[in-house]
């Protein structure tokens, strides 16, 4: 049921719709190399596919899982020697291309920068994260989406109707809502589903319904679908356990993830995001500790990473909390939008030429580590539009009291402190 062309392709529209910047790249003939993000089965292989086969190009497929250095070197080699670059070169797939080493990415660094190869990597992780950036700044990154139901309904209707087995069955969905959940929106998983359920109907029958589905599908396939609403729903429930000081509930739920093969850097990630949106300088060390878990899973594998995992989490979870800081630059940014590009008080210009030291940028500038304490909170460091608006609380914590009683010291009332 793979499509092989653009009109056949379900899905993405904002990507290969008429008009879009995908579509026109295609049509255009000259695609530059590109990375494919977003979660299993939304169609970044056969997308891949399909860009190859409409510019004919010679196409070359490496997964990451199983290849190395030597592998890529080898397809570089034979493009080279075949003469297959430069205008309409060879297409390099890399199937997962986030498990790529940096030394494994910097192979294919050369041929990229070079026009030897165009490159398509699929990735589900971030490619922020994950792609060296020497890599990330010469390739093009499109996201793909989940499916809609609505997709999800448009695969299942074609596949009833021109998969050879199915209409052969002269297959009925009567009802869609089990197959989708139980797909947590993986084309692919979805296809299997219906398969298999196809496969259990008795014999003379031929209607699917949601009832029939779940009595036959003895494995929900998503108990812990790493792109699908299990997904979310779990890692939701594990920062909330932790916000809420639960490490019971944020060890449950991470071990939750862990057995369902969520990568240990995903979690290690949210947590140090978390220390600091929701424990912040409540407790400082957080942060430290939270990035410590991260560099040293970076660097460990499973099953040892989750020992390092259960202490960052539970340390979290039994720390004390504040948003505060989340608060604060969530507020800033709001009164940027609202305010717009408000003038930077002349005191607090730089001033590098002579003409800007004439107009009196910086003048009237006091130097804060050479000014008597008692005098600090004479200086604005406002425009004056917002001036003594606070966008910092400190929380009742006891570290934040103490930062809330030296703002107060310094500032003498100014901003409510």
């Amino acid at each position: 049921m793979r499509p092989i062309t653009l009109d056949d392709y379900i899905g993405q529209q904002h990507l290969i719709g008429k008009g879009k910047p995908l579509r026109n790249a295609i049509e255009s003939g000259s695609i530059p190399s590109m990375i494919l993000w977003g979660p299993p089965g939304v169609g970044k292989t056969t997308l891949a596919h399909i860009i190859t086969q409409t510019l004919n190009r010679t196409f070359f497929n490496l997964s990451a899982i199983n290849s190395g250095v030597k592998d890529i070197r080898e397809v570089i080699e034979k493009v080279k020697r075949e003469g297959m670059f430069g205008s309409g070169n060879a297409v390099l797939f890399i199937d997962e291309i986030h498990r790529f080493s940096k030394s494994q990415q910097d192979a294919l660094l050369g041929a990229v920068e070079k026009g030897i190869i165009t490159l398509i990597g699929a990735t589900t992780e971030n490619p922020s994260f994950e792609v060296i950036s020497a890599l990330l700044s010469r390739s093009q990154v499109f996201v793909l989406e989940h499916h809609t139901k609505e997709d999800l309904i448009a695969l299942i209707d074609k596949s009833i109707q021109k998969d050879a087995y199915l209409s052969a069955k002269k297959v009925k969905v009567q009802e869609y809502d089990a197959l989708i959940h139980l797909s947590g929106g993986d084309a692919r998983k979805l296809l299997n589903i219906l398969e298999i359920s196809v496969q259990s109907l008795p014999s003379g029958e031929n209607t699917i319904t949601d009832e029939f589905v779940f009595q036959n599908i003895t494995q929900n396939p998503a108990r812990y679908d790493k792109s699908g609403e299990q997904h979310y729903d779990i890692i939701s429930a594990f920062i909330k356990s932790i916000r809420g000081s639960d490490p019971n509930g944020a060890v449950y739920w991470m071990a939750r993830m862990i057995e369902g093969g969520e990568d240990p850097k995903f979690i290690a990630r949210r947590m140090l995001i978390l220390a600091s949106e929701d424990i912040g300088n409540a407790n400082p060390t957080a942060l430290i500790m939270a990035n410590t878990c991260f560099d040293a899973v970076s660097k460990i594998g499973w099953p040892e990473s989750r020992i390092i995992l259960s202490q960052c989490a539970i340390y979290l979870a039994t720390s004390a909390k504040s948003n505060a800081s989340y608060v604060a630059i969530n507020e800033a940014q709001e009164m940027v939008r609202q305010t717009g590009d408000l003038s930077v008080p002349i005191h607090l210009r730089n001033a590098p030429t002579k003409l800007m030291k004439e107009l009196g940028y910086g003048k009237e500038y006091v130097y804060s580590h050479q000014t008597p304490e008692n005098e600090l909170h004479k200086q604005e460091f406002l425009p004056k539009e917002i001036s003594n608006t606070a966008f910092y609380k400190p929380s009742s914590t006891k570290r934040e009291e103490e930062l809330k009683r030296f703002l107060a010291q310094v500032w003498k009332g100014k901003y409510g402190y």
